[in-house]
């Protein structure tokens, strides 16, 4: 979930449940099976590359990985459509939701049901992903390097930007350069947490206090959803406010 880099995190802590880690590993499996379909060697195909990197950083077990794998190369693999939703939430935040459903009759009825209850608007597709750009993102924690040890590898990888704070480093790519610039700091710091392509806001729109409340339960009841992969905003929420809402 993108959006204010405060509350991802504050996200990922919570995320150490079961239940969270058991969705992971069900959007992974839909990743892999759809990623497969473009061929099961990962040199030639740069988006199963990318999808068997997130797959190992989440300690995904080999055999689950094997048999998404053979299923795909014997023409049995899982079918799954890509969709993508556009629209906006409480106060005006631009949000984009990306799912992978073998019944798009249903995903469109859940996403746009959650968007209605939690006061938002689903738009026709292109209606907000102009306002963002499409990028590879490599996540490690603070832990993993000193952050100008990560700046340094990160641009000479071929970067865009990094940036780093108390708790994580946001390493930035353009789509071509991603899986290289990942596979140069896999090599030099290990798998990282998290890598792949996002939407990344280009401005962020401030909500206020109750406004927050409000998109928060939207963006948790987006997440839940079992068809959906990805949720990208452009919320720009207080810490303060944010320290209220976790709490």
């Amino acid at each position: 979930m993108a959006g204010h880099s405060k509350f991802k995190n504050i996200m990922h802590r919570k995320g150490a449940q079961d239940a969270k880690r058991a969705k992971k590993f069900t959007r992974l499996i839909k990743e892999l099976a759809v990623a497969a379909r473009g061929g099961t060697d990962p040199d030639a195909n740069p988006r199963l590359r990318t999808a068997l990197s997130a797959a190992r950083a989440a300690n995904m077990p080999k055999d689950n990985i094997e048999r998404i794998l053979k299923k795909a190369e014997g023409g049995d693999g899982d079918n799954y459509d890509e969709i993508r939703y556009e629209g906006y939430g409480p106060g005006g935040v631009a949000l984009i939701v990306e799912a992978l459903t073998d019944n798009r009759n249903r995903t469109a009825s859940e996403v746009r049901a959650t968007f209605s209850k939690y006061g938002g608007n689903l738009g026709e597709t292109g209606s907000v992903s102009f306002m963002f750009d499409r990028v590879g993102q490599i996540i490690y924690p603070a832990d993993a390097a000193d952050a100008d040890a990560m700046f340094e590898a990160a641009l000479e990888a071929g970067a865009d930007n990094a940036e780093s704070d108390d708790q994580q480093h946001e390493i930035l790519t353009g789509i071509e350069d991603f899986n290289t610039v990942r596979d140069s700091l896999e090599g030099q710091f290990g798998a990282p947490e998290e890598a792949g392509l996002t939407w990344k806001p280009q401005n962020d729109t401030p909500v206020n206090e109750d406004q927050a409340a409000t998109l928060m339960k939207l963006l948790n009841a987006l997440d839940d959803l079992d068809d959906v992969q990805s949720v990208a905003s452009n919320f720009d929420i207080d810490d303060e406010i944010m320290a209220k809402l976790a709490g």
